[in-house]
């Protein structure tokens, strides 16, 4: 879509904005709009907490309207805190919260709510400013303001309201705020769309991947083969020659210390065992590691390692060089020569697998379940001839090669369609094209 410039421009006196269409007005935050900040009702008081007021804090802040909030406060919650209530239609921003990092949060809320201290609410009820077209303006210029914002040397990623209230924003007249929020709405639309069909394509086929796997490491390759009941639930039918065993005939637990020259390697629900040490960028979650690494536990290659209180969800890996691992993960090591550890790990992480060590875990609530070694043991899998495993390994890593390229190439795709949404909506509410007649 080809999309026309104004007729005239003239200069907006901002170094980074250039110029802008002749007829806009540029005016500070602070004379457009009032701002009302949030806080939190004690959480030790229960009568202020689970009434009808939605109470919005950053993780609700993940679509431009919100209608609904996780957490919900009374009224009487309300009037002893430092939270006050937000009529529908203001622009609600995140000011502190890590993903400033990258990204500022913003939305408008379609019900009253109240803010939690991370949040603010910008009201142009002057009439000059259209709630929508700041919102579009924020996520247009993201990078920018994230830079303008933020205070330099900051130790926690925050919106600075000083400089955010001397902001100028170039504001064409009302109807023409209308008019590109109604066009960036029907173009953000359609791009959402394809985004959403790629996303699909993604999970589809993350499963289809997983699938595969799973009908692998459980059923083996050829369909033909004759097949028996393997008299474990979890297992059903498995090929005639495999050998249904408990993983303690496997493995035996370890605990040798490690020492300050291995690295500290971590365990993913989503990756295995990881074949460093990784900084905390890399880590999939935040984790506390200790300076005293006399507790940690060595990992040889070939050992399968598992996190006691993340083994039901996949917390589990093959080693693959020889490090530490923290002291709350299990350490197994083979004691026979006949099967592959990878293997066992893949078949470990089949959903079916997964139920059945949460089935094993010991602990009151989802949050304190440990799988311990005594249990793990009892855990029976069935196990194929070496050289199978081998053929089923070589067969899956072709297998997930060809579902990692296509999801790679759909998240290029979604790349793209972000940078162009980005680029659009940047264009439009700076003035660079004029979608007035579009």
């Amino acid at each position: 879509m080809m999309l026309p410039q104004y007729p005239e421009y003239k200069n907006s006196g901002i170094d980074w904005l250039g110029k802008v269409p002749i007829h806009w007005m540029l005016a500070k935050l602070k004379h457009i709009a009032r701002f009302t900040g949030g806080g939190t009702p004690s959480r030790e008081k229960p009568e202020y907490w689970n009434g009808a007021i939605p109470w919005v804090s950053p993780k609700d802040m993940k679509a431009e309207l919100i209608e609904d909030a996780e957490e919900h406060i009374t009224r009487t919650g309300l009037e002893n805190s430092t939270a006050s209530l937000i009529a529908p239609g203001q622009v609600l921003i995140v000011v502190r919260s890590g993903i400033l990092k990258h990204t500022i949060p913003v939305a408008t809320n379609a019900v009253t709510v109240a803010l939690n201290q991370d949040m603010k609410a910008l009201n142009f009820d002057f009439g000059t400013c259209d709630s929508k077209f700041f919102l579009r303006w924020v996520q247009g210029l993201n990078d920018r303001l994230l830079l303008s914002w933020s205070k330099e040397g900051a130790t926690v990623e925050s919106i600075e309201h000083q400089y955010l209230v001397e902001t100028l924003v170039p504001l064409p007249p009302r109807e023409e705020q209308v008019a590109i929020t109604t066009f960036l709405d029907n173009e953000t639309a359609k791009i959402d769309a394809l985004i959403a069909e790629q996303e699909k394509l993604i999970t589809l086929l993350a499963e289809k991947r997983q699938a595969t796997i799973s009908r692998a490491v459980t059923r083996g390759l050829d369909p033909d083969t004759p097949m028996k009941d393997s008299e474990v639930p979890w297992l059903g039918e498995v090929p005639d020659h495999w050998n249904v065993v408990r993983l303690g005939t496997l493995f035996r637990e370890v605990d040798e210390p490690g020492n300050a020259d291995l690295p500290v390697l971590s365990v993913s629900i989503h990756d295995g065992v990881s074949n460093k040490e990784l900084d905390e960028t890399e880590m999939e979650r935040k984790v506390s590691r200790s300076e005293d690494r006399s507790k940690y536990k060595a990992v040889a290659p070939d050992d399968l390692t598992y996190n006691m209180m993340r083994a039901w969800q996949g917390g589990l890996g093959a080693v693959e060089v020889a490090g530490m691992v923290s002291p709350a993960y299990v350490v197994a090591r083979p004691i026979k020569s006949n099967f592959l550890t990878p293997h066992v790990e893949m078949l470990l992480r089949t959903s079916q697998a997964v139920t059945e060590m949460k089935r094993y875990s010991k602990g009151i609530t989802d949050f304190r379940l440990r799988l311990y070694w005594d249990e793990f043991k009892k855990i029976s899998v069935a196990i194929p001839p070496k050289s199978e495993q081998m053929q089923i390994s070589d067969f899956l890593v072709g297998e997930v090669r060809k579902f990692n390229a296509l999801s790679e190439e759909a998240e290029r795709a979604i790349a793209l369609l972000q940078e162009h949404r980005a680029a659009l909506i940047s264009a439009a509410v700076t003035g660079q094209i004029d979608v007035r007649a579009a």
